[in-house]
């Protein structure tokens, strides 16, 4: 009996061993393949090569052909979207892109620029990095005519390109207390008085822009893009958790619509589409917003602003909306 006890024994410890090994074998396994699809899919961000975005007629661009010879002013108003910041160079940002093609444009757009079809086309952008609505409001009502009227005649008719908003949410990153303008970390209900402002605010720049152009304009505002693909986590392991900011970031996007939808000389961008895919989860497959086609990164190191890709296919989309207006001039 006590040598049929230590067989037992023995077989049992033999057993555990066995398991121990095989436990082992599994984690290891398990490492081996669940590091690498981590890093592939959770943490690795590829820009990629070569255009972004979406093709944009050629016949609009016909060799040649004008759309008006009257003066056309482009304006650019708004953060640092509109200013180029992840840019390349200056000549990569989107408001220089639609102005003229760099030398290094690619071959899907050489000759697709406002330059092209308006022979007397005059710019000014005036931009600011980091500047939030609000900064947009006092320039429209107290900066925008002084800059203007030394550059304007009575039949310069206006291309005003804007990006507004963006900042209001992200700004301070959660390091403070939401407030107006620097909402981050706000819920929904503390957020409700400062989107109706925001959109009282839009509604009142748009019609002073407008009034700044005696023969007409027609203004080409971005929605506000999503650098988290609509999954609403944060988008870097710095910035702490929103659970609201979703449904607030969708808020303000409609007030842009709405305020526009009220005006046939304001045209939205479609930015937040266009982006959708190209943010944090650009890598994960089985997400809705997943871009086969293209599964890159198109934010700057920074997150929120675009890299040299994302400014070429936000470059295509004003185009593209532009376009869809040129009867107007």
């Amino acid at each position: 009996m006590p040598q049929n006890k230590a067989s037992e024994s023995k077989r049992l410890r033999l057993h555990r061993r066995s398991l121990f090994r095989s436990c082992l074998v599994g984690f290891g396994v398990l490492f081996v393949f669940a590091v690498p699809f981590y890093i592939e899919f959770f943490l690795r961000r590829p820009v990629g090569e070569g255009p972004a975005g979406p093709s944009v007629d050629t016949a609009a661009f016909k060799s040649g052909t004008a759309w008006t010879q009257d003066p056309i002013m482009l304006v650019g108003i708004g953060d640092s979207v509109t200013r180029g910041l992840g840019a390349k160079n200056a000549s990569h940002s989107f408001f220089n892109r639609l102005h003229t093609n760099p030398d290094d444009e690619f071959d899907d757009m050489q000759g697709k620029c406002l330059s092209a079809v308006f022979p007397n086309l005059q710019r000014i952008n005036l931009s600011v990095s980091g500047s939030t609505s609000l900064d947009h409001e006092r320039l429209v009502s107290e900066e925008l005519s002084n800059a203007l009227e030394p550059l304007l005649d009575p039949e310069t008719k206006g291309i005003v390109v804007m990006t507004t908003g963006g900042n209001d949410l992200i700004h301070s990153y959660g390091r403070r207390a939401p407030k107006e303008g620097a909402m981050y970390g706000a819920t929904l209900d503390q957020a409700i008085p400062w989107i109706e402002k925001f959109e009282q605010r839009i509604a009142a720049m748009f019609d002073s822009i407008d009034n700044q152009f005696k023969a007409g304009c027609q203004i080409f505002v971005g929605d506000i893009y999503d650098p988290t693909d609509g999954v609403g986590d944060a988008p870097s392991i710095f910035l702490p958790p929103w659970p609201d900011g979703l449904a607030i970031h969708a808020r303000y996007n409609q007030s842009i619509r709405r305020v526009a939808d009220e005006r046939d000389f304001v045209h939205v961008v479609p930015l937040h589409q266009t982006f959708l895919g190209h943010g944090s989860h650009c890598r994960q497959f089985w997400r809705a917003n997943y871009d086969s086609s293209d599964p890159s990164y198109w934010f700057y190191s920074n997150i929120e602003d675009p890299n040299d890709r994302g400014y070429d296919a936000i470059r295509r989309v004003f185009l593209n909306e532009i376009v869809a207006q040129r009867m107007k001039w």
